[in-house]
């Protein structure tokens, strides 16, 4: 964390979010995952945060660094499936900021990740997972931004170069539009393929007011990675800085 915050000064930001995953391999008999019929996750390496160590060293870096707003926060997985567990941890851990994720999708009473269906049939489960998106924003208003809406780019078959976005601009938009009807923030993921004009703009023709930057960066390196061309990708599909440095970008 410390070596973040100092590829963060470097780069000029002014603000950093620490956003640990908070993915669920056993839950709460509350959450819908339960009463989906959902028994396990696959694969199964997610491990319970280290809320005690994650705190400390955030204390440390925040006293290390005065120049630099540093966030708690979590990107919490599924936070739809998982609203009793998520509750649970935030009642105990509570954060700054709460990214809303989705890596899986049920498969015979399993939660399978992404990549890994994709190889079956890469155009149904994008558009299974779109439509999963919406599902996850109209049934949980734990997260405020919504991070990485097209993460199976990431593994698709052939590469992501092979990913044609036009062909599911209509699940975009259906994404887009709850997404706006709540006045959450859409991140743009720069650990990603970076999205386009085209979406970003999508966002915005569907009432999107608000987008976030996130370098997703699991490594110290990472942080801010792209950050340059992502903010010219906002500015041209009609996004602008927000009322201070800290905030998000607005239309």
């Amino acid at each position: 964390m410390r070596r973040a915050c100092e590829r963060a000064i470097a780069q000029g930001l002014p603000a950093i979010a620490f956003t640990e995953h908070l993915d669920f391999t056993v839950w709460h008999e509350d959450d819908a995952a339960t009463s989906r019929g959902l028994i396990d996750r696959h694969p199964a390496h997610q491990m319970p945060i280290d809320v005690e160590g994650y705190f400390a060293e955030l204390a440390e870096c925040r006293d290390r660094f005065p120049e630099l707003r540093i966030l708690s926060g979590v990107e919490a997985g599924e936070p739809h499936l998982f609203a009793a567990s998520v509750a649970e941890h935030l009642r105990n851990s509570p954060v700054d900021r709460v990214l809303g994720s989705l890596h899986s999708l049920s498969l015979h009473g399993r939660l399978v990740g992404v990549g890994r269906l994709l190889w079956d049939d890469a155009d149904v489960t994008m558009r299974r997972y779109l439509t999963e998106i919406v599902r996850m924003i109209e049934q949980s208003d734990v997260f405020q931004v919504l991070a990485h809406v097209d993460f199976p780019r990431r593994y698709w078959p052939g590469g992501s170069d092979q990913y044609v976005e036009k062909d599911y601009e209509d699940e975009y938009r259906a994404a887009f539009r709850a997404l706006a009807t709540t006045g959450r923030a859409l991140e743009v993921n720069t650990s990603s393929p970076l999205a386009s004009v085209d979406q970003v703009r999508w966002f915005r023709e569907e009432g999107g007011e608000a987008i976030s930057f996130g370098s997703d960066a699991h490594q110290p390196t990472a942080v801010g990675q792209r950050f340059d061309l992502a903010v010219d990708i906002v500015e041209a599909a009609g996004f602008r800085p927000g009322r201070d440095r800290f905030d998000f970008w607005r239309r």
